[in-house]
């Protein structure tokens, strides 16, 4: 029986384990990525390993997050990224050069590699064919340290594309079709493989705004096969000597086929406050509108902007309308100017901001009070925009650039033909702004750049045998990294200083959360956060696991976990417990007492089931489902810990 893409990928580069769904297997992995709001903790935890260089084929730095410099903190964590990345031996994309996703699409995607990014939004590059997973940061620095990734083998699910989509409905809507039928949940475990007659009418780009909103749904990873496709792109990047075709053998299987007819889908948006509230764009029509974004590692590309571009040729921006561009590399934006689509949209009535994430992580384009925001982003969580309340919906560039002329939400078929944009066969290529690594001999001799406000990291202590302490939290389903550690201008220039960002975790659900832990942890006893289904979903920021570990946080207990929150859990020494009675969540209040017997004991032994005794209510079982490396990381209190303990 034959491989399927994934399986194929995985084979090839399979250090440990089998590929059997469920269980946990190594990878080696050829490229990493980091971005500068997780990317600064990354590289002080790659040295603290104590190497001398990175071991990967290829590994790049970029600043995309924390683009604004109201003060000293992003400017001088820039110029630590850039000193370490001359250090150690890695590429650094300078703030300006654009979203790591899109560069990395545009320069450095490579078919057939495997690529490990401390962004949950790595996968974009699986438009390219590559195996593209997010992960912690911690799990990023050791990937280039020369270490394997571990995970659990996914399931393969094959996404039948069939015929082409029409005019006016645009990639974004097979990404949102997905999440209706998923949800924010549905990918759990599973890579989402592209296959059928559909993917050759698909761009690279188009490809890459599927792959990276697979994200939305958890899955670990989206990815499409290499053809003329991806060899029209490459070429077109002057990189064509990195085309390799790959597709899933003729006689392969999957774990599950879910099919979509392109010709049937129509213009969709999700809704306020999540990815997966997802509606046809005629059942929201008529809401008055007031911002307008299209950017995002999702829908920032040149095609997307002259798609923008080429309908205001004909129209202009309503009046009350702020529509604003965050062009996704400056490859883009150079491009833009060459094909004269910046001044259509100058014309047009656009507010043009620089290359980077900006709004999509709270960066901000916070919308007006009580106002209708339409965003081409990747997520609408509630008060992630930097304004609360806020009504954000995500949306297509088609039905956003519709939306902005009429000043209200609009059906893109309302405005007629749909324009023709074709990509160049040649981009310009600008790499002015990317830094290679310097020689060995030459990076040896560089002096790594440290601002105040970068400091050193903490200690972890291992596990103790007993751990007896306090219930602080109990929320419900769909946690989100952003309700943990919140993002936004105040907080992520904090993220290379623990104690400071640790002051901000579950701020806007509990104030007084942060206090409250130290003082417990001060006397010695551990916190337990309790939670629902999805705990964890949306970034894969680990400063949401890392700040609570700094707290004293040792305990969640939850229903079910997002795949990268776990795993970040799992790395700095906090055990991710679950229900193994779901009804006990009921039973369970903020304030509780509770206490865990010879959990130590538990862990060295391989057992699964942990019971914890509730004062005054009696015991919980909960399960433990830990690989032996897992275990050995939270016995050690990180997995730093057990990286410094294996050398």
């Amino acid at each position: 029986m034959g491989l399927n893409l994934t399986q194929k990928i995985i084979s090839q580069h399979l250090v440990s384990g089998k590929m059997i769904p469920g269980e946990e297997i190594a990878i080696r992995i050829d490229q990493t990525l980091t971005q500068d709001a997780t990317g600064t903790m990354a590289y002080l935890e790659f040295e603290s390993i104590g190497l001398d260089r990175v071991k990967t084929e290829l590994s790049v730095s970029y600043v995309d997050h924390n683009l604004l410099q109201t003060d000293f903190k992003n400017a001088d964590d820039h110029l630590f990224l850039q000193t370490i990345a001359m250090r150690y031996g890695i590429w650094f994309s300078k703030p300006g050069n654009g979203i790591c996703h899109q560069v990395h699409l545009e320069r450095f995607a490579v078919p057939g590699k495997t690529l490990l990014g401390s962004d949950s939004h790595t996968p974009t590059a699986g438009g390219c064919a590559m195996l593209a997973i997010g992960a912690g940061g911690l799990d990023v620095a050791l990937a280039m340290a020369g270490r394997p990734f571990y995970l659990n083998m996914p399931k393969v699910v094959g996404v039948h594309l069939k015929g082409r989509l029409r005019p006016w409905v645009s990639a974004r809507d097979v990404a949102l079709y997905l999440l209706s039928k998923l949800t924010v949940k549905g990918g759990l475990g599973k890579v989402l493989e592209y296959f059928g007659e559909g993917v050759r009418t698909l761009t690279v780009p188009e490809r890459a705004t599927i792959c990276n909103l697979g994200t939305e749904m958890g899955a670990t990873s989206s990815i499409f096969p290499s053809d003329e496709q991806t060899y029209a792109w490459l070429k077109a990047q002057g990189r064509e000597k990195d085309f390799v075709e790959l597709s899933p053998d003729p006689d392969c299987t999957y774990d599950e086929i879910i099919e979509v007819d392109l010709d049937k889908l129509e213009p969709l948006l999700a809704c306020p406050s999540s990815p997966d509230n997802v509606k046809p764009v005629y059942v929201e029509a008529g809401k008055p509108v007031f911002q307008v974004i299209v950017g995002s590692c999702a829908n920032s590309s040149l095609k997307d902007l002259l798609l923008v571009a080429k309908v205001l040729e004909k129209h202009r921006v309503h009046p009350m309308v702020s529509f604003e561009i965050n062009p996704g590399s400056l490859q883009v934006l150079e491009n833009l100017v060459h094909l004269s689509g910046m001044k259509s949209l100058l014309h047009g009535g656009v507010r043009i901001h620089q290359t980077g994430c900006l709004g999509c992580i709270g960066m901000g384009q916070a919308p007006p009070t009580n106002s209708i925001s339409l965003r081409t982003f990747t997520r609408n969580f509630p008060g992630r925009s930097g304004t609360s309340p806020d009504f954000v919906y995500l949306v297509s560039p088609e039905v956003a650039v519709a939306s902005a002329v009429k000043g209200v939400i609009t059906d893109p078929r309302d405005l007629g033909d749909y324009p023709e944009v074709s990509l160049p066969e040649s981009f310009i290529i600008n790499d002015s702004l990317l830094i290679p690594p310097l020689p060995e001999d030459e990076a040896k001799k560089v002096e790594i750049i440290r601002g105040p406000n970068i400091a050193p990291l903490p200690a972890f202590d291992p596990l103790p045998e007993t751990l007896e302490g306090v219930v602080l939290l109990k929320v419900g389903d769909n946690i989100t990294t952003d309700h943990i550690m919140p993002a936004g201008a105040q907080i992520l220039p904090l993220r290379s200083n623990l104690p400071a960002i640790s002051k901000f975790v579950y701020k806007n659900v509990d104030a007084e959360f942060a206090e409250n832990a130290l003082k417990l942890k001060e006397k010695g006893r551990a916190a337990m956060v309790v939670g629902g289904e999805n705990y964890g979903q949306g970034s894969s920021r680990e400063h949401a696991a890392l700040a609570p570990r700094y707290l004293g946080v040792r305990v969640k207990l939850a229903k079910s976990f997002a795949r990268i929150h776990r795993a970040n859990l799992i790395n700095f020494g906090i055990l991710p417990l679950v229900f193994v009675n779901p009804e006990d969540y009921d039973k369970m209040e903020k304030g509780d007492e509770f206490i865990i017997q010879g959990i130590r004991s538990i862990l060295e032994k391989g057992e699964s089931i942990v019971k914890i005794d509730i004062k005054g209510k009696g015991e919980v079982l909960a399960k433990l489902e830990l690989s032996p490396r897992e275990r050995q990381s939270i016995l050690a209190g990180s997995l730093l810990n057990l990286a410094r303990i294996e050398g």
